[in-house]
């Protein structure tokens, strides 16, 4: 499945998860969509992009570590349904939004946390995933100097 689809069915399942233990396991998912895209663009992504999607790929995985692992069917596992990564740009800028909407989830969590032990499972989470935004916007930024120095090589 292409991966912009699967950012966008990860939004909607975050949006519409109502307790905390539907929310962790959202915001698990997407952590490890984040780390199969990360992947995917290390591997086969654009030259520029390697190093910072490989970061991505290492915060990601750290981002899924720190929660407990939701009980899921293979089939439900979204990052194992990725199979077509077309567009880099608008699958960064999707899976930006996907985090920071996962970061508002978790501070929302964590406001409300009953228990110290949630409260700092969700700050780590937090900052994971804010660190993983942070990779997705240097490689934006990676993205948009290439695409401007394209046509600087093609005049000259």
């Amino acid at each position: 499945m292409d991966a912009m689809r699967l950012i966008v069915t990860s939004r909607s399942a975050l949006a519409e998860s109502g307790d905390a233990p539907e929310i962790l396991a959202e915001v698990w998912q997407a952590q490890a969509l984040a780390q199969a895209i990360g992947s995917r663009l290390a591997v086969s992504g654009p030259p520029e992009l390697r190093g910072e999607a490989l970061g991505l790929t290492e915060l990601a995985g750290r981002g899924c570590g720190v929660l407990d692992a939701p009980v899921l069917d293979p089939g439900d596992l979204r990052a194992a349904q990725l199979t077509e990564l077309d567009d880099a740009r608008g699958t960064l800028l999707c899976l930006g939004g996907l985090l920071g909407e996962v970061g508002i989830a978790l501070v929302g969590m964590a406001s409300s946390a009953d228990d110290q032990a949630t409260y700092w499972q969700c700050m780590e989470a937090i900052d994971a995933a804010d660190e993983s935004r942070d990779r997705v916007r240097e490689m934006l930024r990676k993205l948009a100097a290439r695409e401007a120095a394209l046509p600087e090589k093609e005049a000259g």
